[in-house]
């Protein structure tokens, strides 16, 4: 194949492409949001972890919440076999949970109390949770919301929450956490109901 075939075969490529993928607008933000954002570090995430609708590929009712902890992308099932992609940050080996929950609870800007195996784990924190713990904001490692997983009506423990971090995005380096772009947990915050399922495999 010539040159001009090459670039017709990726214009074609590029174009199929856009068919299967389409970009999300960005969620609208409070003046407390865009504020905190700021102050988080800005870091480029590869492209494979923005934000998409894509077909979906999970086979969930429209509604649900599908993590991949395989591939670190989380779905938001939409009606008419079609999902919105995010990238997230999922929980190393020896931390990771799968399993299926609802959403019990969610917060803006959530207060956080480091758990009794992360203080085992990292002492460090200890003064932290002397402290009554760390309330919300851009140095919170709960970022922007949180959505509190839950099972027979029991917290979990595990949350699905933004980031202070987001260079970890695609990785897999929580404690069993969800982890996600502040501006992503805030779009899926706002398409998210209590007593939604969420399934992590």
């Amino acid at each position: 194949m010539n040159f001009k075939g090459l670039l017709i075969a990726a214009a074609l490529a590029v174009g199929l492409a856009g068919c299967n993928y389409r970009s999300i607008p960005e969620p609208e933000v409070s003046k407390r949001d865009a504020e905190f954002m700021a102050m988080v570090p800005n870091f480029e995430i590869d492209m494979n972890f923005h934000r998409y609708e894509v077909d979906d590929p999970t086979g969930e009712a429209p509604g649900t919440v599908v993590v991949d902890t395989k591939q670190n992308h989380l779905y938001f099932v939409l009606p008419g076999k079609k999902a919105i992609r995010y990238g997230v940050a999922t929980g190393a080996e020896a931390y990771g949970w799968t399993g299926t929950a609802t959403v019990g609870r969610k917060a803006e800007w959530p207060h956080w109390m480091p758990p009794s195996d992360m203080l085992e784990r990292w002492p460090h924190l200890k003064p932290t949770a002397a402290a009554g713990g760390l309330k919300g904001g851009p140095d919170n490692p709960l970022g922007a919301r949180a959505l509190y997983l839950y099972d027979g009506g029991k917290d979990t423990l595990y949350r699905i929450h933004g980031t202070n971090e987001p260079e970890k995005i695609g990785q897999s380096v929580s404690s069993g956490c969800i982890r996600m772009r502040n501006i992503d947990v805030i779009d899926l915050y706002n398409r998210v109901s209590l007593k939604t399922r969420v399934i992590v495999k």
